[in-house]
């Protein structure tokens, strides 16, 4: 068996001495770019490394019966040259063989990216890129994010005319954080929905929440706003919302039954915008999801999901599973003032592919609210929450 590795200008002539080298049969088992000489990470040269194959020893076609044999033994075979890191040789065969080939070096490459992912080590990255990442780490980013981030850092880091600062990196991070952020919906209230509806967990600040939302629209806005609060099950939650409605001039609806809402509804009719405040339940219980779908029916409404950030992520991300039934519009990330952890929104985002409306830092009326874009969770993600 002789296997080449080779290392050329271009893919081009790389193929013209593997053909030279090892003949027509080679087969190609692996190619990716590296770079070359150069000072300093500066003016490196970038060519294509191929490991090629060719067994001087080709297996023979086998008859139908023997095919289960034949891949039973090039299975032994490419264990045994995994133990020794070396690529997986085949020889090529009928069609059928060939597919196997691809598929198992297609396998052995997935194997091989999760084996990255599960030993990534920051040392391996220049150290104005170990900090921007060590910055990452801190706020708890998924390590697959952290890795992609890195890979794509050192790329702009060895294109660079000259060594950057850690300015540099910190400004390149933070480009990239906003163009992975990009295609998903960062939209405060429009008023496209008359209904916005706030749900989510116990203790997340959905109550102090909705009192800025309506202050933003009702003294910056001018417009006219009015509450509905299905929050029953704590007296204090219903004083506190009737506290802010005096306070806003804002009149307020207590439903208490599923029979009480359409009513609520029509009582507002004329109004730009109704805040619906739900009650804070355990919803990694899917029952109560239930009961917000029914008690909704039909009515054309925003769904926003709070969530603290404060909050354990797995616990978090239960929640986000159960309210995939109920089709949120946004995220709303609140008490931010209280945890480093800010990474879960950027986890969070990615995973369920939802955009943010808002982000909240404190408890103060109608301050701590600011409407979220991307800038603003790579300035958090980086260090740069005061920005």
């Amino acid at each position: 068996m002789n296997i080449k590795k080779i290392i050329a200008p271009s893919m081009a002539d790389a193929m013209k001495k593997i053909k030279t080298e090892l003949g027509d049969n080679a087969v190609i088992l692996n190619s990716k770019v590296v770079y070359h000489g150069g000072f300093l990470g500066m003016f490196r040269k970038k060519k294509i490394e191929v490991i090629a194959a060719l067994d001087e020893q080709p297996i023979q076609p086998m008859q139908k019966t023997k095919v289960k044999k034949r891949k039973a033994l090039d299975n032994e075979r490419t264990k045994s040259l995994l133990k020794e890191k070396e690529p997986v040789v085949h020889t090529k065969g009928d069609s059928t063989a060939a597919m196997d080939i691809v598929a198992e070096i297609a396998e052995l490459r997935n194997e091989l990216t999760s084996a990255r992912y599960r030993t990534f080590n920051i040392n391996n990255y220049p150290e104005q890129i170990q900090t921007c990442l060590q910055i990452l780490q801190e706020t708890e980013l998924a390590e697959k994010h952290i890795t992609e981030f890195g890979d794509m850092l050192l790329e702009k880091w060895r294109s660079a005319s000259e060594t950057p600062s850690h300015q540099d990196v910190i400004v390149w991070c933070k480009s990239i954080i906003c163009d992975q952020l990009t295609p998903f919906n960062f939209t405060g209230i429009n008023f496209t929905k008359k209904y916005i509806n706030l749900v989510g967990p116990t203790g997340v600040g959905k109550t102090t929440t909705i009192a800025k939302l309506a202050a933003e629209a009702a003294l910056e806005q001018d417009k006219k706003v009015a509450f509905i609060t299905l929050d029953t099950y704590r007296i204090a939650a219903i004083d506190q919302l009737k506290t802010y409605a005096q306070l806003l001039n804002i009149p307020i609806e207590v439903v208490y039954n599923q029979a009480d809402f359409p009513t609520a509804i029509n009582k507002f009719v004329d109004f730009d915008l109704v805040l619906i405040d739900t009650a804070g339940r355990n919803y990694r219980e899917l029952t109560f999801i239930d009961e917000l779908m029914k008690l909704f029916g039909e009515v054309e409404m925003a769904t926003y999901l709070v969530l603290s950030i404060s909050m354990r992520e797995k616990d978090i991300s239960q929640i986000v599973e159960n309210f995939q039934q109920l089709s949120f519009d946004h995220f709303i990330f609140t008490k931010l003032d209280e945890t480093q952890s800010y990474g879960a929104m950027y986890n969070l985002i990615k995973k369920y592919e939802s955009g943010v409306a808002y982000i909240t830092t404190g408890q103060g009326v109608p301050d701590d609210i600011v409407t979220a874009s991307p800038k603003i969770i790579a300035n958090y993600l980086l260090g740069d929450e005061k920005v």
